[in-house]
């Protein structure tokens, strides 16, 4: 396996593990989502996926979505967001520009349509500050749409907004009313 597929995958692990079932590799995130390099790996290794420190490192690194992140100290590790584990990123509200972005599936459009973007299984809904972002996010599950949310609005009308450490915007919902639909 070349060293970018290899890295790909223990994103992939990483992702699984740091945001939605940490318990697959018998380890407990603290309340906001941390745990100790040296717990993971050591569960991460038991459980046969072999990791490094220098591939988390790397991986933390290079990742183009900027996932993770170390703390200050560098001796523990979390994923940025999209944790559909309860854990508190202490994120403090923000105001966001006029508009931010979402990338889908053209497939999913209709259920957008009836109910807005819900959070779903997540902590919170995701959004991008710029269309190109969008566009990759939506992709990934299909014929990519992007819609354009009207969030300096929805921050007018009492909407909270958080923006994650590798620049992700966040929010609890987006109704109907302030999405931009494509023609």
């Amino acid at each position: 396996m070349s060293q970018e597929k290899r890295l790909i995958t223990v994103s992939k692990t990483l992702s699984l593990v740091l945001r939605h079932q940490p318990q697959s590799i018998g380890i407990a995130l603290d309340e906001n989502g941390w745990i100790p390099v040296d717990t993971l790996l050591t569960a991460l290794n038991k459980r046969g996926h072999k990791v490094s420190l220098e591939e988390l490192q790397e991986v933390v690194q290079s990742n183009d979505k900027q996932r993770f992140r170390f703390s200050e100290d560098g001796l523990k590790i979390r994923a940025n967001q999209g944790h559909s584990v309860s854990v508190d990123l202490e994120l403090v509200p923000v105001e966001p520009p006029l508009y931010l972005y979402h990338g889908t599936a053209t497939r999913f459009l209709a259920g957008i349509q009836e109910a807005g973007l819900i959070k779903q299984s997540r902590q919170h809904v995701h959004l991008a500050a710029d269309k190109e972002t969008a566009r990759k996010v939506g992709s990934r599950h299909g014929l990519p749409t992007i819609l354009t949310i009207r969030s300096g609005d929805m921050y007018q009308n009492g909407f909270i907004f958080y923006q994650s450490d590798n620049g992700v915007w966040l929010t609890n919902t987006v109704p109907v009313t302030y999405i931009q639909f494509p023609n």
